[in-house]
C-alpha cells in the first residue's frame, strides 16, 4: 500500500490526459462520441456528490470526480470545433438509453454496493459506442486519456486499505475499460485484426 496523497498524482495525470484529448478534439484530430463522454461524466459526477455526501474524504473520492471532470470537459469541447464531432448513429443511442436505465437504477437503489454494480453497468454500455469505434477507426482517438486514466486507477487501488467490493469495484473496473481502449487505440489492433482476416 502507498501513500493516500498518492491520489493527487492520480488526479493530475488523469487531468494531463483530458487535457490532451480537449486539445486534439479542438483541432479536430479526434472525434469524440458525445454520448459516451456525456453519459462518462455524469455518472462519475453524481456517485462523486453521493460519496461526498456519505462523508468520503475528498481524497477518496478525488479519482471518482476526475473521471467525470474529464468527460465533461471533452463533452463541451465536442461542441467547438464541428468538424471533431463522431457520428451518432443508432446503436450509440440504443447504448445511451440503456445507460442512462443503468444510472436510474443506481440513484433508485442508493444501497451501497447495489449503487455502485449499477454505475458500473451504466458507464460499461455508455462505453460501448467508444470502443466499437475504437477498433474499427482508432484514428479517430487519442489514446493518451485512457493509459493515464488506468494509470490513475492502479495509483487508487495501490492506496487501498480494505480490498472490499466497494472500495476496488470501480478502479479495477476503470483500469480494465480505459487499459483496452489504450491497447485498441495506440496499436490500431482493429484494422490489423481486419487485414488478417482477408
Amino acid at each position: 500500500m502507498i501513500n493516500e496523497n498518492f491520489v493527487f498524482l492520480g488526479a493530475l495525470l488523469s487531468l494531463i490526459g483530458s487535457l490532451n484529448y480537449v486539445w486534439n478534439t479542438l483541432r479536430g484530430k479526434t472525434k469524440p462520441n458525445r454520448v459516451t463522454w456525456f453519459l462518462w461524466a455524469l455518472a462519475p459526477m453524481i456517485a462523486f456528490t453521493a460519496m461526498i455526501n456519505q462523508g468520503v474524504s475528498f481524497q477518496g473520492a478525488l479519482m471518482t470526480f476526475m473521471v467525470g471532470f474529464g468527460p465533461l470537459m471533452i463533452f463541451i469541447a465536442s461542441f467547438v470545433n464541428k468538424k471533431s464531432v463522431w457520428k451518432i448513429t443508432k446503436f450509440d443511442m440504443i447504448c445511451g438509453a440503456l445507460s442512462i436505465l443503468g444510472i436510474i437504477a443506481w440513484l433508485l437503489t442508493q444501497t451501497g454496493n447495489v449503487a455502485i454494480f449499477f454505475s458500473i453497468v451504466a458507464d460499461g454500455l455508455a462505453v460501448l459506442p467508444t470502443l466499437v469505434k475504437s477498433f474499427n477507426e482508432p484514428e479517430t482517438e487519442s489514446s493518451l486519456v485512457f493509459l493515464n486514466a488506468a494509470i490513475s486507477a492502479v495509483i487508487t487501488l495501490l492506496t487501498v486499505t480494505i480490498w472490499d467490493f466497494q472500495h476496488i469495484a470501480f478502479p479495477i473496473y476503470i483500469f480494465i475499460v480505459c487499459f483496452l481502449l489504450f491497447i485498441l487505440i495506440q496499436f490500431r489492433l482493429g484494422p490489423k485484426i481486419k487485414k488478417l482476416k482477408v
